[in-house]
């Protein structure tokens, strides 16, 4: 690629159509400005005859058509330069011919234009919920990228030490609540960076911003404009979502995106991109007909033997993650993420699809995954899977990983919800969970490997988890039968919202309860953007389509439950003062273990079917030369009180109660408590740390 960049590109060899051309940069895919001119880099591995389309800005008929000459194809590889075209007048797309048998799943269609799957920006959708029409085709821009990082060094928060953000741009900051001067965009989401400082978090999670078709599957339901909210129908894998923007980018797409990435970081906040590699929004043989269908349908996606799709996303289509060229594909994505934007990592939605063959079965070691984790580019970034598809394969504890994935730890959702709401037969399983999930992710085989969470975008918030019984999804337009139905939730009684201060007190208790146990979990740990100040969806346990007050966050909760709010800010201050939550540390010098289990009483590690209440110590020392550190979590998930009792403190050292989630101030506990037992109130969790006298 360096010889190519170096060739003198004002010799062209040719002229087509009245354009100077010669042959392109074959090694580097997408449009790249060189001096003089821009390369265009397309392949196909079946098609027989290609053709660049230039447009005016938003003209639907192309001012001009080159087909690539002879020289300007090696092997499956097109690559031609066109000098003297202005780029911020112009866009570009693709044409396409080759054979047409969709049973063997050729579909070529020489007339449609294509989109460049290596686009770095994509017009037609800049305004957000603007539906294209339908002889409307998706267009590229090129894109000449001119943002100066500076100085710029990724901080690379430790995985154990992440405490994970969840949150979709648009609905960040989409209400008026918000009070931000661009609601809905990267800009607004920027505005907020000073209450994500205040809030502690050091990793910010974005849902997919990868430009999307929001309007697709558009419906009209009992008078609201339902969209494709969420984002998770990718439309092209190399550009930012142009309607996320607060201002229009032409040829500079991404700045603000990159503006934002930079700021956070500078405020010691790492980035992840939840990234949607497993389907397009092109469908299934329904579906749109705008990029990789007509470029090479047969390499692209999982095809059935007649040619029809697999559908293992549940979504219509499935991409063959692991056909070389499709995992080539890949890898330059991540790494062009990783490179040019310099996110610190990666959600993989439905990740179990990355590790499927051509035919669907599971993989045991999928080549995609293993050259992801030893990819160089990709080598300090963070993989984390979402290690189940829509197809039934459950993969998590056992996704293919190389010691360098993790996972979204849904176990622990599962486990941890069903003990804290007071189930039967889950104190072991949630013991489990806390101290890192060793069962499912042995310390000497996956380091590092556990995303605890209790909450995410998928499901109930945090506060309807404790207000809800049953979903309550009929604006979906579904009949309510979208959705998961095992929510384990418990709605205190009332169903919905209430005016009863005791149970409005009592889902205020779970909540913090959930919190409390989160951020004393080995692992990193996540949960839902606005979670921490009650945000509800109404019992919404799928708002995918609602880009409305049902999905957006209401701010003004955040005074109406600021006691919340500072208790998870406590929270996770605490986390990180205290290093042994977070992992292993140096062994305590008193003798006690990493973990020990002290249920009700000292030394217990029984915990029976119908026990709801468990002792945790973690105890260590933070360096060689530092007193020993010793928390100890006590939670009791009974509708009954029950006294716990303490292990006796190493000489010098005594027990002091930090907090109790009984109180509307825990961290300023009202509770009697001698230093060695305590009766702990029902459905509360208490915890204590170790201090010297």
């Amino acid at each position: 690629m360096v010889h190519q960049m170096q060739m003198n590109f004002s010799e062209p060899t040719s002229e087509i159509c009245g354009f100077r051309v010669r042959p392109g940069l074959f090694r580097v895919n997408g449009a790249t400005v060189v001096p003089g001119g821009v390369s265009f880099t397309i392949h196909s591995l079946y098609a027989e005859k290609c053709e660049l389309c230039l447009f005016h800005r938003m003209e639907q008929e192309p001012f001009a058509i080159l087909p690539f000459p002879d020289d300007c194809r090696i092997g499956h590889v097109y690559s031609m330069i066109v000098f003297d075209l202005d780029i911020g007048e112009m866009e570009y797309a693709y044409r396409m011919d080759g054979p047409y048998d969709p049973k063997n799943g050729m579909v070529f269609d020489g007339t449609k234009y294509l989109l460049d799957p290596y686009a770095r920006a994509v017009t037609g959708q800049s305004t957000w919920g603007n539906q294209k029409e339908q002889d409307v085709s998706y267009h590229a821009r090129v894109v000449k990228d001119s943002f100066d990082w500076g100085g710029f060094k990724n901080r690379y928060v430790p995985f154990q030490d992440m405490v994970i953000y969840e949150t979709h741009v648009r609905g960040f900051t989409r209400h008026a609540s918000a009070k931000v001067n661009h609601p809905g965009t990267f800009a607004g989401l920027m505005e907020k960076i000073p209450y994500l400082r205040k809030l502690g978090v050091n990793t910010v999670e974005l849902m997919p911003v990868f430009e999307f078709d929001e309007t697709a599957d558009l419906r009209i339901v009992d008078g609201r404009r339902l969209l494709n909210y969420w984002g998770y129908n990718t439309v092209c894998f190399f550009a930012p979502n142009t309607s996320y923007t607060a201002s229009l980018e032409y040829n500079r797409e991404g700045t603000e995106l990159k503006e934002l990435i930079r700021t956070l970081n500078a405020h010691g906040i790492d980035v992840i991109l939840d990234v949607v590699i497993n389907h397009t929004a092109e469908g299934d043989e329904r579906g749109p007909f705008f990029s990789f269908k007509g470029i090479d349908n047969k390499v692209y996606y999982m095809l059935t033997p007649d040619g029809k799709y697999y559908n293992f996303s549940g979504v219509g289509n499935t991409l063959n993650c692991n056909h070389p060229v499709v995992r080539q594909f890949i890898l330059d994505c991540l790494r062009h993420w990783v490179i040019e934007y310099r996110v610190d990592g990666f959600r993989f939605d439905l990740a179990s699809i990355l590790g499927r063959d051509e035919d669907g079965a599971p993989l045991s070691e999928p080549p995609l995954l293993e050259s992801l984790a030893y990819d160089p580019v990709l080598g300090h970034v963070k993989l984390i899977a979402e290690a189940w598809d829509a197809g039934g394969l459950y993969q998590v504890g056992s996704f293919p990983d190389w010691n360098r994935w993790a996972e979204w730890n849904g176990k622990y959702r599962d486990d941890m919800r069903r003990f804290l709401k007071g189930d039967n037969g889950f104190a072991e399983a949630a013991v489990m969970r806390i101290c890192g999930s060793p069962d499912l992710y042995p310390p000497e085989k996956r380091r590092n490997a556990s995303v605890n969470f209790i909450t995410c975008h998928d499901g109930f918030t945090l506060h309807d988890l404790y207000a809800y019984n049953e979903k309550h999804n009929r604006e979906n337009g579904w009949d309510n039968t979208d959705g998961a139905n095992d929510n384990f939730s418990w709605n205190c009684g009332v169903e919905g919202e209430t005016n009863d201060p005791e149970v409005s007190a009592l889902r205020q208790k779970l909540c913090r309860n959930a919190f409390a146990v989160l951020l004393c979990s080995r692992g990193a740990a996540m949960f839902l953007a606005g979670d921490e100040f009650g945000n509800t969806q109404y019992g919404n346990n799928n708002a995918y389509c609602q880009d409305n007050e049902i999905s957006w966050l209401n701010w003004e909760q955040l005074s109406d439950n600021a006691n919340l709010f500072e208790f998870v800010c406590e929270m996770i201050r605490f986390r990180k003062a205290h290093p042994i939550l977070r992992g292993k540390t140096e062994p305590a010098s008193c003798g006690w273990p990493d973990l020990s289990m002290h249920h009700g009483v000292p030394w217990n590690s029984a915990a029976g079917y119908y026990s709801h209440q468990i002792g945790i110590l973690f105890s260590g020392r933070n360096g060689q030369n530092t007193e020993d550190d010793a928390v100890f979590l006590a939670v009791n998930a009974h509708w009954e009180a029950h006294w716990q009792s303490l292990p006796a403190p190493p000489e010098e050292f005594g027990w002091n109660l930090e907090l109790c989630t009984s109180f509307e101030k825990p961290f300023e506990p009202d509770i009697p408590f001698d230093g060695r037992k305590m009766e702990i109130p029902s459905r509360s969790v208490a915890v204590f740390v170790l201090k010297k006298i």
